[in-house]
């Protein structure tokens, strides 16, 4: 079993964008765009480096070998995943708030397994520009449908352990959860009101929720909120006295008209801040996975086809296998006292059973 963890680096080109900005730019679409373009990027550049590396070494330019027998040459056109990805041990999981904290069997068996880094990241150059106390930075955690809700604890610490090092930092201002299941969607603020209430598993909500608690005692978390919860949702959930109060709701509202008339109410009076978003529940479907993945033009060449494709594609060195997306987690860092957004990504867990 191999744990994939993909990346888009910083989205913010040209400059710190400010953040006023319409938000009509779904994060599904933001993030799989950005993907495709930092794995064409990586392609390009660690190619480059190789061939320059190939030149430097025989003089005759005749290429670079990728480890399993293919030569990368000016007319190739597939870059081997070996020379722009990179496999490493599962030690991830204890980067973000490891401390004391009891591993269970799940987790001691996922440290025996390998990451595999798509594209491969240069950690030395991670980091912000200013010191950590200069900014608002705020995370959004994506639990998604096709993976076990058992596992989510050790989703948690895997996402927010690479948003903190992505970053250079020791915690995150607000960390926002978002469950599958959950919308905002009708006619009208009242009836996708309704609809919500109806909507999710409460048990597994509280449960998942004295995760991120956890996260917060440990220091890594200032903040923390919840996404896509009508008036009755959040009552249900604030009657069973959670440890740590949500500080923000943050509800998508284009697909009716606006905030609904008792979530405003029920906030106001239990102090929480009312935010929307444009983001997607099931922000990266397991089929898109594959397709971002997989061979073709649009695809990485990491999987080979579902089909099975043709013998050239795993004498090629593609991996076979079911991929499941386990998680994806949203980051941005705001510089306080210019209100601008200096960095902005995604990472995405996913796990492939090879066959």
């Amino acid at each position: 079993m191999t744990k994939l963890v993909l990346s888009t680096g910083n989205i913010v080109s040209g400059g710190p964008s400010i953040i006023r900005k319409p938000g009509a730019f779904r994060s599904n679409l933001e993030l799989t765009n950005s993907l495709r373009s930092n794995f064409l990027a990586a392609q390009e550049y660690y190619a480059a480096e190789a061939e320059a590396a190939a030149h430097n070494g025989n003089g005759n330019g005749a290429g670079i070998g990728n480890g399993n027998g293919n030569v990368i040459t000016g007319d190739r056109r597939r870059v081997p995943a070996s020379i722009w990805t990179t496999r490493e041990k599962a030690s991830l999981k204890r980067k973000a708030g490891g401390g004391d904290t009891a591993r269970d069997p799940q987790q001691e068996q996922d440290e025996q397994d390998e990451v595999l880094y798509v594209p491969r990241i240069d950690w030395f150059a991670a980091g912000l520009q200013e010191e950590a106390s200069q900014y608002d930075i705020t995370a959004k955690l994506f639990f998604l449908p096709t993976a076990p809700v058992a596992s989510r604890r050790r989703y948690a610490r895997e996402a927010l352990s690479l948003v903190l090092r992505e970053l250079g930092v020791r915690a995150v201002d607000l960390l926002i959860v978002s469950l599958p299941g959950m919308s905002f969607e009708g006619d009208c603020e009242w009836e996708a009101d309704k609809k919500n209430g109806e909507q999710g598993d409460d048990e597994e909500e509280a449960a998942t929720w004295q995760i991120v608690e956890d996260l917060h005692k440990e220091g890594l978390v200032q903040r923390l909120g919840l996404s896509e919860f009508g008036s009755e949702k959040l009552a249900r959930f604030l009657a069973r006295k959670p440890t740590i109060r949500p500080a923000v709701d943050q509800i998508n509202v284009k697909n009716c008209c606006s905030v609904p008339p008792p979530l405003a109410k029920l906030a106001k009076e239990q102090k929480i801040e009312l935010l929307v978003h444009s983001d997607c529940t099931d922000i990266l479907p397991q089929g898109t996975l594959r397709e971002l993945l997989g061979p073709g033009i649009r695809g990485a060449e990491i999987l080979a086809s579902e089909s099975g494709g043709d013998e050239e594609e795993y004498e090629g060195g593609l991996l076979k296998g079911e991929i499941t997306p386990e998680w994806v987690i949203k980051y941005t860092a705001v510089v306080r006292d210019r209100g601008v957004i200096e960095n902005k990504g995604y990472f995405a867990g996913a796990e492939l059973r090879e066959t």
